[in-house]
């Protein structure tokens, strides 16, 4: 293996320990070849999969093998993501919710500020980060359910830290994980009491264009036949 970039200090090697930053670019190769139609669907999904399961660089070094501008390294670590964090002039920006016997919605292009307070009571609120861009690195999102629920929509390039508790209720933990280097880190506490707090990761909308895509292309091959 060739051009690896150096580890602490000494030129890295073929069996040596990949990162998350490491399987985060080649995953990104992986999704710029599905965009230009070199990998179909069922193919970039097993690829993405030997990728966050590959522990070392002689595991990831197959992968793009056949692709444009694949070396035989994983790509050196970007400082960010790709996506564009930053907040948007004259978005709104939202410091909470509250849903008493009724419910509120947070969502699109918005402003997220450090720190955003949610409560609903016999009512429900919707906070939805796939759009949103963040006025600092991190930002805490405080929630209490009583007899209600608040549902949280993270994307997979975010990192999220869920710390709540639930009583006679449930506080979903599942969507904590580690997201793309340079992206923003979203801290979730709250309480729940005979109610939930509901965090899921979901794929943006711009990765959901491309799976359709992606889908009808190979809808249209499978039409025109192998001998086409």
């Amino acid at each position: 293996m060739t051009n690896l970039p150096e580890r602490a200090g000494r030129p890295a090697t073929p069996e040596m320990r990949a990162s998350d930053a490491d399987r985060e670019r080649i995953a990104g190769v992986l999704r710029d070849a599905a965009g230009e139609g070199r990998l179909t669907l069922e193919e970039l999904d097993e690829r993405l999969d030997a990728v966050y399961a590959a522990k070392t660089y002689a595991e990831l070094e197959p992968i793009t093998r056949d692709l444009p501008a694949a070396g035989a390294a994983p790509p050196a670590p970007a400082p960010s993501s790709g996506t564009d964090f930053r907040p948007v002039p004259g978005a709104p920006s939202w410091r909470g919710g509250i849903g008493i016997m009724s419910g509120f919605r947070r969502s699109g292009v918005w402003n997220v500020p450090r720190r955003f307070r949610a409560f609903a009571f016999w009512g429900g609120g919707k906070i939805d980060l796939r759009e949103a861009r963040f006025d600092e690195a991190e930002a805490t999102i405080s929630a209490l359910a009583i007899m209600g629920g608040v549902e949280i929509i993270v994307p997979d390039d975010l990192t999220v830290h869920v710390k709540g508790l639930g009583i006679m209720g449930g506080f979903d933990q599942r969507a904590s994980g580690t997201g793309a280097p340079g992206s923003p880190v979203v801290v979730i506490r709250g309480f729940a009491f005979w109610g939930g707090v509901n965090v899921k990761r979901r794929a943006r909308k711009h990765d959901k264009k491309l799976r359709k895509e992606l889908k009808r292309r190979e809808a249209e091959a499978e039409a025109e036949g192998p001998d086409a």
